[in-house]
């Protein structure tokens, strides 16, 4: 139906940047919220960024003035922007997407994962 690709993680310093972007595809009718999440070993996955089909966006208190969320609607894609890396934002980076779809003449609705991306932040 509809899938989600995450690319851009790996590894960077302390104080550096990197861009996710995570791209929907499928029997897409429309995308609604989106938004980034992660999850470092032994702790729950948590939301980092969220942004709504007009643009608005909103972020946890530990990413803002560092991270930017933004889409891109004609591209299905959504992206985050990471700027001054800290060792503590190491974690799988995961996308998810709110979606409706087409399928068999109808439409359902559902929230989508992607894979996840690694971001290591180390020296």
């Amino acid at each position: 139906q509809v899938q989600l690709v995450e690319s851009g993680g790996g590894l960077v310093q302390p104080g550096g940047s990197l861009r996710v972007s995570c791209a929907a595809s499928g029997s897409i009718h429309n995308i609604y919220d989106m938004g980034w999440y992660r999850q470092a070993p032994g702790k729950q996955r948590e939301l980092v960024a969220g942004i709504s089909a007009n643009g608005d966006t909103n972020y946890a208190d530990s990413v803002k003035g560092r991270f930017t969320i933004s889409r891109d609607n004609a591209k299905n894609t959504v992206y985050l922007q990471m700027n001054s890396l800290k060792p503590e934002d190491t974690a799988v980076y995961y996308c998810n997407a709110d979606v409706s779809y087409y399928y068999g003449g109808f439409l359902g609705r559902k929230a989508y994962w992607g894979q996840g991306t690694q971001v290591t932040v180390s020296s």
